[in-house]
Order: structure tokens, then sequence, then C-alpha cells
């Protein structure tokens, strides 16, 4: 638990929210982390793409696919169990809102890893009125997936797509439960492809201005085929609610994710062991590109698949598998998404020539494992110690929030979230030592002993807490 102390500042400051837990109701407060046919409603019969209204031609219809796949999209409700402060006394459990869809006739059903995460019970409510109790399968903090399956046949089902298809500028539809309001149908266009949040996130995020809300987390986002692209997952905000940026998982990771959790119950993830950082346009044309696309490799793990290939510092990566690399968030979602143990092709740029790498595909270490690892391992990479990934605060975050430093919470898991650490926090000092950037907090976590105390401030208060690290 989080003691308050402190300080009031009533700026608001610019947070990433994760959407589906956010809604709560009874005891339960916000969540503020980091949410084949073509059918109509025409008498003549069906399909699932939009259709251009005639009364206003710029506009599509979306009526196709709500009658079709809308069906298929269900509310989810979450209770939580009871607990135990750090005083020793009981707090009832509460109680959260979210979305899903079916994606299997036989019941199972993706959402998000946060709208589930930590509940005693999941039912789930579909638009006929029947309700089921509802087991989760597996969850993935990583990516933010999770799946849950109900005992029952026949049930509608939505039709997935391929995101790489998908174009910045393309409308696209969002259907879930905003605030507890079921079935909600909400609109946009894709804003952008391949955001990330963090350095190793291996989530290319696609970012809209679709209008999702607390409550929308889980839920699909449908291209105008009737297809669903993404889940509905977060969004960017100053004040808790949608301010035109959303994000959304691409469907095709949270399938990938989806796979081994129904089979094997977790996760794993490829690596190739390489540092990577965009490539910029002067660079590119020193190297004899024609675009700064591609992934700059600033270092490679000598001990890694990437050095027993023969990959070198100063080559870009510009393909995998011969699907094309445009930056290095897209190289970490595509490596992610192979198999450890697998074989794989990987296009560099060399001395003014393209050519093909073979490699055998390496194993990232889970965060359970990591928590494991010798103590010189995980000084090297401090994430997994202090359980968070953040980043610099902007001008104007920093501005705005009245900080000399401090860094942004992106994601919370491990020992600082069971701390009571969330997402948009802004960890100001470790151990009453100010912090400036993401080195000197990864530096401070590695040479720590058994605890910390962090420093965060949270909705204008600054506030303290004991981190155990091991």
């Amino acid at each position: 638990m989080i003691s308050k102390k402190y300080r009031r500042n009533s700026v608001a400051i610019c947070l990433v929210l994760a959407l589906g837990g956010a809604y709560a109701i009874l005891h339960r407060p916000a969540d503020a982390v980091v949410n084949e046919v073509q059918a109509s409603t025409s008498a003549s019969g069906g399909g699932g793409t939009a259709k251009t209204s005639a009364s206003s031609p710029a506009a599509p219809d979306f009526s196709g696919i709500v009658a079709r796949y809308g069906p298929a999209v269900v509310h989810i409700g979450v209770k939580e169990a009871a607990s135990i402060d750090e005083n020793g006394q009981s707090t009832s459990g509460g109680e959260a809102l979210g979305s899903g869809f079916i994606i299997s006739q036989d019941g199972y059903i993706l959402t998000n890893n946060h709208v589930v995460d930590g509940a005693s019970s999941v039912s789930v409510k579909l638009t006929d009125g029947r309700e089921f109790h509802a087991r989760v399968i597996g969850k993935d903090k990583t990516t933010d997936v999770a799946v849950v399956k109900i005992d029952a046949s026949n049930l509608p089902t939505v039709r997935i797509g391929n995101p790489d298809n998908s174009k910045v500028g393309e409308w696209v539809v969002a259907i879930g439960s905003p605030y507890g309001f079921d079935s909600t149908v909400t609109s946009g266009i894709i804003s952008a492809k391949s955001r990330s949040f963090s350095d190793d996130s291996p989530i290319p995020f696609i970012q809209t201005d679709v209008p999702v809300n607390p409550g929308n987390s889980g839920g699909p986002l449908f291209n105008l085929n009737g297809e669903v692209i993404g889940i509905n997952s977060m969004i960017y905000s100053r004040t808790g609610g949608f301010q035109g940026l959303s994000f959304a998982i691409p469907i095709d990771a949270a399938m990938h994710v989806k796979d081994q959790l129904v089979s094997t119950g977790h996760v794993t993830r490829g690596r190739i062991g390489v540092g990577v950082q965009p490539l910029g346009a002067d660079k590119a044309k020193a190297l004899g590109l024609d675009s700064n696309s591609g992934a700059f490799v600033g270092s490679v793990d000598p001990d890694g698949p990437a050095q027993a290939a023969g990959l070198r510092a100063g080559d870009v990566i510009i393909s995998v598998n011969g699907k094309h690399i445009g930056s290095p968030t897209e190289l970490i979602g595509q490596i992610a998404q192979l198999s450890p143990g697998s074989d794989a092709s990987v296009g560099v740029w060399r001395s003014g020539a393209e050519r093909k790498l073979p490699m055998v595909i390496g194993a990232q270490q889970s965060p359970e494992r990591a928590e494991t690892a010798p103590r010189q391992q995980r000084q090297q990479q401090s994430g997994p110690r202090l359980g968070v990934a953040v980043r610099p605060l902007s001008d104007d975050e920093q501005q705005q929030a009245q900080l000399p430093g401090g860094l942004m919470v992106q994601q919370a898991t491990g020992p600082a979230a069971a701390a009571g650490i969330r997402t948009g926090d802004i960890i100001v000092a470790v151990d009453g030592e100010l912090i400036r950037s993401v080195e000197q907090l990864r530096d401070m976590i590695a040479q720590a002993n058994d605890s910390v105390s962090i420093t965060v401030v949270r909705d204008g208060e600054q506030a303290s807490v004991e981190v155990p690290l091991s």
C-alpha cells in the first residue's frame, strides 16, 4: 500500500491508462494503469462490411458490422478476493467490468490481462442476456492478453483479420462496455501504427482516435470488412477519460499469445540478442539506404543468436523471414512472436548491399525466471528486480507536474505492482535521491540491497513506498 504524505498539485498529469479494470464499482477505485460473408441490415440480406450512407457519402454505415458481429462481443464482470492490508486489516473485494469477444463457437474469449488479473471469479454476459461463469485459461502481463472460457456451444464469433493490411487513415470501429453501457459502438480512424511505450515492448500498438473509455478494455477493434484487427487496451489522457488517443493490441500478436496460453498455459518469446535503435535520415543516407526504415544495430550480445549468425554492430535489420521491418518496435514484435529454437532468415543491410543471415531464435527469459536469476545477472537489467517500464517526462509533462525530474511509469509488475506502484505514477526519487534518467534508475536498482524506498507522484500527491527487491 502507498502511504500518502505530502503535497498537492492541481495540475493534471498526462497518463497512459489501462481501460478495462479502470471502470470499477462498489469498493474498487478506478485503475490508472501505464483499455465471410458480408452482412448488412438491408432486406436483401447480409454482410459484415460497412456501407456508405446515401445521405452522407463520406461517412461509412457500420450497422452491418454491428448486426453481424456485435453478438460476439461480451460483457465481462470480475469479482476480486478480499485481502489483508499492511496493518493486518481485512479489505472487502471489489467488482470491476470490462469487455471481450468470442473467438470460437465452443466458448473461448479474448480480453485484456488487466481485466481479469486478481479476479476471484469471472462472469460473461452475452447480448442475448445469457450469463455464464468463466474460467481463466491463461493470461500474459507482458502483452496484456488473457483468454477466458465459458461452457457453451454454437456461439457467435468474430472474424480475425490481418493488421498488416490496415492503413493509417482507415476507418475502424470499437464495440464494448464503456462505464458498463453494454454493446456501445464507436468509430474513428487509425491514427498511427507500431506505437511503443517502452524500448523492449513486444507490442507495436495500433493508435486510433476511436472514442474508448474505462470498460472498453478487452473489446474488439474492427476494420470496415468486419474483421477484428486489434484489442482495445489503453488510452493516453490527462483526465482519465478519452481525449482522442486510444491504443489497441494488434490481433496477430494477441492470437499468437492465445495459442500458447490455450496449449501450454504460458508464453515463450523469441530473442536474437541485439540492441537496436531507430535509423535517422542522415545515417540512412550515409549507409546507402533509400529510406530510414529498419532497425540500426547498436550492440550485439556476444553469447546470443545474432552473434552466432554473424550479425554485427552497424548492420541495419530490414526484414525477418521476408517481412519488412520498419522500426525497432516492429523488429521486437516480430522476433517475440517466433518460437525459441526455430530457424529464421534475417535480412540486413551492410556495406551498401542486402544479405540474408540464417539464425536460430533464442528464448527470452520470463519475468518469473528472471526473479530467481543470480544477482550478477539481475544487475545487468534492473527491470525484473523492480518490475517497472519507465520513460523520461516530456518537457510539457515536467512543467505541468512542476517537478525537477522524474520518470513516467508505463507498466508496473512484480515487486513494484505488489507494493502499490501503478502505471501513470511518476517516480521522482529512490532512497531520497532525485531520479533524472532511466539509466540512473537502472543503476540504483542494480546496486541496491534487499529493498528501496520509492517516492512517486500520483494525481498531484507525493507518496513513498518501500519495495522489497529480493
